[in-house]
C-alpha cells in the first residue's frame, strides 16, 4: 500500500482511498504535506488538523467549481464539486464523533455532493427508504436508460464509511454502465442515518434488507426478481446475515469477509490488528449505541455468522485481501466453507503481487471493484439463463483461484 505517512496506517488508508476514489494526486499532496510531521504522533492525535488541512484544499476546489459553474462550464464545475466532496468525506471520517466540526462538515458534504449530481450525473438522485417510522437516506444510481426495469444492487457501508464513500468509489457508475442500478444506503450505524438521525447498528440486519427490497419493489424501473446486496468492510457481516433471512435477494457479496466481528473486537482490546478509524472505541460505541466498552464487548459476541451463513440460499461471493491488517483472512475461508447451501459460492483472495490486498482492496480499489462488478453481472446473466449447474461453476472457480484448497 502507498504510505504517504510512514507508520500511520489509518491516515494512509484515507490517502489511498481518496486517490482510488477520484482524488487528484496534487490536491491530495497539498492537503497532506502540512500535516506530515504530525502524522508521526499517531492516528488519534491531530485529526482536527487533518480536517483543517484537507478542508483548505476542498474549499479551494469548491470555489473553483463555483466559478466554473458561473461561467457556464457545467462539466468542469461538476467534476470539481465531486473532488471537493471526496476530500470532505475522507477528512470528516477522521474526526471524533464528539468534535463540533463533525456534523457541520458532513452537512456541507451532502450539499456539495448533490451539486455534482446535478451537473454531471443526473442518473444519481437522493432518495429515502422508509424504515421503522423514519427513513434510511440513500443515493440511487439508475442503470435504466429508458425506464424499463433492470437489475439492481443494494450497497451497504461498513463501520466508518458513508454512502458518499460508496458513490465516490466509482462502483455505482460502473454498474450503471452495465445496465445495473445501485441503491447506496446509509444503514443504521453509518453515514447520515447515524449522524443526523441517530439510528444505531444492530445484529439483525435482515430488517434493513427487507426495507430496501420493499422500497425497490415499488419502482417501475427495477426488476424485483433481480435484487442483489453488496456490503464492504463491516458490511461483510451485515450482508451475509441479511441474505440468510431475506430470501427475496438474488445474490449477495461480502466485499471483505467479517465472519466474527465480535471476536475481532476482543483482539483489538489486546491491540491485535489495525483499527480502521481514529478514536476507535469512541466511534464503535457511537455506531452501536452502547454506553461502555465492557457492555459493548458482551453485546458484540452475537456479531458473528456461525449458524447463519449456512442459511444463505442465493449466489454468494466473498472477496478478501491476503494482507488485510484489520480482519483475518481465516474469516473469509470460514464464511466460504459454511455457505454450503449457496448454489454458487466463490472466494476470491487478492494477493500483494496484484494489489487490492489490503482491507476491502482500498490499496487498489478499481481492481477489486472490477472483479466484483464482473461477478455480479455474470451471475445476473446466469440467473436469467436459468443455469442449473452453478455449484459446479463455483467449484471450478475455487480450484482456479485456490489450487491448494481443492
Amino acid at each position: 500500500m502507498f504510505e504517504y505517512f510512514p507508520g500511520n496506517y489509518i491516515w494512509n488508508l484515507g490517502v489511498v482511498a481518496t486517490l482510488n476514489s477520484g482524488g487528484a494526486i496534487d490536491e491530495v499532496d497539498r492537503a497532506c504535506r502540512p500535516i506530515r510531521e504530525l502524522a508521526a504522533q499517531g492516528s488519534d492525535v491531530g485529526t482536527q488538523d487533518f480536517l483543517a488541512s484537507w478542508r483548505r484544499v476542498a474549499d479551494q476546489v469548491e470555489a473553483q467549481a463555483a466559478l466554473a459553474e458561473q461561467a457556464g462550464h457545467r462539466r468542469t464545475a461538476g467534476q470539481k464539486y465531486f473532488r471537493a466532496a471526496a476530500y470532505l468525506c475522507q477528512s470528516e471520517r477522521m474526526l471524533s464523533n464528539s468534535s463540533p466540526d463533525r456534523i457541520p462538515t458532513y452537512r456541507h458534504l451532502l450539499e456539495v455532493m448533490e451539486k455534482s449530481f446535478e451537473l454531471i450525473d443526473p442518473a444519481t438522485t437522493r432518495v429515502a427508504v422508509p424504515f421503522e417510522g423514519t427513513t434510511l437516506p440513500a443515493y440511487f444510481t439508475n442503470g435504466s436508460t429508458d425506464g424499463r426495469p433492470v437489475p439492481v444492487v443494494i450497497m451497504w457501508n461498513g463501520l466508518d464509511s458513508t454512502k458518499e464513500h460508496m458513490y465516490t468509489s466509482g462502483w455505482p457508475s460502473e454498474m450503471a454502465a452495465r445496465g445495473i442500478s445501485v441503491l447506496q444506503v446509509d444503514c443504521p450505524g453509518s453515514g447520515e442515518a447515524l449522524r443526523l438521525q441517530g439510528l444505531t447498528a444492530r445484529v439483525e440486519t435482515e430488517g434493513w434488507a427487507a426495507a430496501c427490497v420493499d422500497w425497490l419493489e415499488t419502482r417501475d424501473d427495477v426488476r424485483a426478481d433481480r435484487i442483489g446486496l453488496v456490503g464492504w468492510s463491516l458490511g461483510g457481516y451485515y450482508v451475509p446475515r441479511a441474505a440468510a433471512f431475506e430470501k427475496r435477494l438474488a445474490l449477495a457479496v461480502a466485499w471483505g469477509a467479517n465472519h466474527n466481528w465480535g471476536q475481532v473486537q476482543k483482539r483489538r482490546l489486546e491491540r491485535e490488528g489495525e483499527n480502521p478509524v481514529p478514536h476507535y472505541w469512541e466511534h464503535v460505541l457511537w455506531v452501536w449505541g452502547q454506553s461502555d466498552i465492557a457492555e459493548f464487548i458482551s453485546y458484540a459476541e452475537d456479531i458473528q455468522l456461525d449458524g447463519v451463513v449456512e442459511q444463505i440460499t442465493c449466489p454468494f461471493l466473498i472477496t478478501h485481501g491476503e494482507n488485510d491488517r484489520q480482519i483475518p483472512l481465516e474469516y473469509a475461508h470460514r464464511s466460504f466453507e459454511q455457505a454450503v447451501r449457496s448454489p454458487k459460492r466463490e472466494l476470491r483472495v487478492f494477493s500483494p503481487e496484484e494489489g487490492a490486498t489490503e482491507h476491502i482492496g482500498l490499496d487498489h480499489l478499481p481492481h477489486v471493484g472490477a472483479f466484483t462488478a464482473d461477478w455480479v453481472e455474470d451471475t445476473f446473466t446466469e440467473l436469467d439463463a436459468g443455469q442449473g449447474d452453478a455449484a459446479e461453476v463455483a467449484t471450478a472457480e475455487l480450484h482456479e483461484l485456490h489450487p491448494a484448497r481443492s
